[in-house]
């Protein structure tokens, strides 16, 4: 468990749209995250000092509207604190991504419900996927449901479940086109029942268990329709993007983190590791110097995609603004290409460094297993360069994921 935190600075430490001060922020708990980083993924927790530092730092309001106290950070600076998160842990990394991301609903709710929820320093929103069903009553819903994969849930205060809106009589509530309607229901964490189904290789300390709720009223005022841009409150730019796009942002940051440390990592190591029965080092080998430069381009290559693309696009974006859906596909495109060439690098790290690797005294086993973890999530699967390629060619693709 982590010890007394240092202290860091109050408010300051993350002054709205300023991620500089969230880089200065994670620095100053380098040196806690490292020393919590196994302790993370033995416990399957993260440590609540650790926590409550990272609240006091305002790191879970990034993306949170400025009206709710939150930092409405441009996503660039968004991806460099994730980025940076992850290089010191991977499920510290994810969790702060999942609770960023979930926390932009608020700007689709009523100003005074999205104060309620989020006006607290110490809120905290999570969510996974899974049934619900919502029957509609006087002044909202009776919930019943279980959700799954939510990811730093422990540490929050509210939670969110997905549910098919059924009327009174039973009968399934109809939305446009006749399709049946879908709304995200926001509940306070204490009232959920958690099943511990995280028995899991990688990204442990995220505890993406299962919890769920029967018949449970929430307000018809706690509910919302995720990315449905005409239920759009603030008109922040930030709120132009969708919230699947900062996710697949998010976790792409995550892959690019840990595999920097990873490559770095075996550069340390191969300038002082000898060559099996020779006596010289690993870096003083062709093969390990030119597969150090490879990977050195690819991991830069990749960033730098996923950064311009999201400045591009940043810029198109003005208060009220919305991605379009060339702009949504290429950044599901960038974020996707990110972390596959994450996981390249840091095979070929772990790979290169031999029986060294292996070993749980070390970390590369254990960023080994996280980052494989994240290229099996959703966010990480192939099937995304189809999606984009058929929308390029002009066939009809599937949006869900954009």
């Amino acid at each position: 468990m982590v010890g007394t935190m240092r202290q860091l600075p109050g408010q300051p430490a993350g002054v709205a749209g300023d991620g500089a001060a969230f880089l200065d922020a994670v620095r100053l708990l380098t040196p806690d995250i490292e020393a919590a980083s196994a302790g993370i993924d033995r416990e399957r927790r993260l440590p609540e000092p650790l926590v409550e530092a990272l609240l006091e730092a305002r790191l879970y309001r990034m993306l949170l509207p400025s009206a709710c106290a939150g930092a409405e950070l441009d996503p660039m600076s968004y991806l460099k604190v994730i980025e940076a998160v992850a290089r010191l842990d991977g499920s510290l990394a994810w969790c702060l991504g999942q609770a960023c991301g979930s926390s932009m609903i608020a700007a689709y709710l009523a100003p005074e419900v999205a104060r309620e929820l989020f006006g607290p320093p110490r809120s905290v929103l999570a969510w996974g996927p899974g049934a619900g069903r919502a029957v509609a009553v006087q002044g909202g819903f009776r919930v019943t449901g279980r959700w799954s994969f939510a990811s730093g849930g422990h540490e929050a205060t509210w939670l969110g479940g997905h549910c098919a809106l059924i009327e009174g009589d039973g009968t399934p509530r109809l939305g446009p086109g006749g399709v049946p309607a879908i709304r995200t229901m926001l509940f306070p964490a204490k009232r959920a029942q958690w099943s511990d189904i995280w028995q899991v290789i990688g990204l442990r300390g995220t505890a993406s268990d299962a919890y769920a709720v029967a018949d449970l009223f929430v307000p018809e005022a706690h509910t919302v329709s995720r990315e449905a841009f005409a239920e759009r409150r603030d008109q922040g730019a930030l709120y132009g993007l969708t919230q699947i796009g900062l996710y697949a942002t998010s976790f792409a940051g995550v892959a690019l983190g840990i595999a920097r440390r990873m490559h770095e990592d075996f550069m340390a190591l191969a300038r002082e590791k000898p060559s099996f029965g020779l006596r010289t080092t690993l870096r003083d080998g062709a093969v390990v110097q030119s597969r150090v430069g490879h990977a050195e381009a690819t991991l830069g290559a990749a960033r730098s995609y996923l950064l311009g693309t999201l400045e591009e696009i940043w810029r198109t974006l003005g208060p009220g603004g919305q991605a379009t859906l060339d702009q949504r596909m290429r950044i599901r495109l960038a974020a996707t290409f990110a972390i596959h060439q994450a996981v390249a690098v840091a095979d070929a790290a772990f790979h290169a460094a031999g029986a060294t690797a292996i070993f749980a005294d070390n970390a590369f086993e254990r960023r080994f297993r996280d980052i494989h973890t994240v290229a099996q999530q959703v966010q990480g699967r192939s099937e995304h360069f189809e999606t984009v390629g058929q929308h390029l060619l002009g066939l009809a693709a599937d949006t869900a994921l954009v």
